[in-house]
């Protein structure tokens, strides 16, 4: 057997250490947000609140899928943390007030079927979930065979609802915030994953990101 060089080893452990780092910093960070989260959201769950308990459902498959998920190659550049964590967060910013731009039960409508197809996205990942652009292999089947990121396709779909319910100047500076950040993530996540033969290969059976037929 041929012996592993010295310098390839010297080079290699302080990437894992800095790898095994983020993954943990990143495994606290969604444990400390969904813990807040979770403690606010708790007196707002009541008989018939349909959108907080899907709220709740998809957040909580966010914080368990990241606690126990698979190792992988995950990116360290402070840029894709940024978006990540922005594209994550801001959202979560948005005020119950404004204008009401369409019937309640179309912005209704539109929420439950976002945060339907972000939980399904979710759950078709699995251990291989996260927030920071990584690659813990492709996944290509259930919502994934319609759009490369239906995760990210719901919560616009649920953004839209929630906009049209409350449109206000702070709600529509906190989703445009939140979507140039989410624009750079799925480049970011699409540079990463690109670089794997399996993924340059589903993106030409998947040819859109996000909107079928538009991107």
């Amino acid at each position: 057997m041929k012996p592993f060089p010295a310098a390839d080893f010297a080079t290699a452990k302080p990437r894992l250490t800095r790898t095994l780092a983020l993954d943990f910093a990143e495994r606290a960070l969604v444990l400390a947000m969904a813990t807040i989260f979770f403690a606010r959201m708790a007196s707002t769950i009541g008989a018939g609140n349909v959108i907080n308990l899907l709220i709740c459902v998809s957040e909580g498959l966010t914080a368990v899928f990241v606690l126990i998920r698979r190792p992988g190659e995950i990116a360290t550049a402070p840029y894709a943390w940024t978006i990540a964590f922005i594209g994550t967060c801001a959202p979560l910013m948005v005020l119950p007030q404004g204008m009401q731009l369409i019937p309640n039960a179309a912005s209704v409508a539109l929420m439950v079927a976002g945060l339907c197809l972000s939980i399904a996205g979710k759950a078709s990942l699995r251990r291989s979930f996260g927030i920071v652009a990584a690659n813990r292999g492709v996944q290509k089947g259930g919502p994934y065979a319609l759009v490369r990121h239906p995760i990210y396709a719901g919560y616009l779909l649920a953004h839209a609802g929630y906009l049209a319910a409350n449109f206000s100047a702070w709600n529509v500076a906190v989703y445009a915030a939140t979507w140039g950040a989410q624009m750079l993530r799925i480049r970011a996540e699409e540079a990463m994953l690109g670089q794997d033969e399996a993924y340059r290969t589903y993106t030409q059976s998947s040819r859109y990101r996000l909107i079928p037929g538009l991107w």
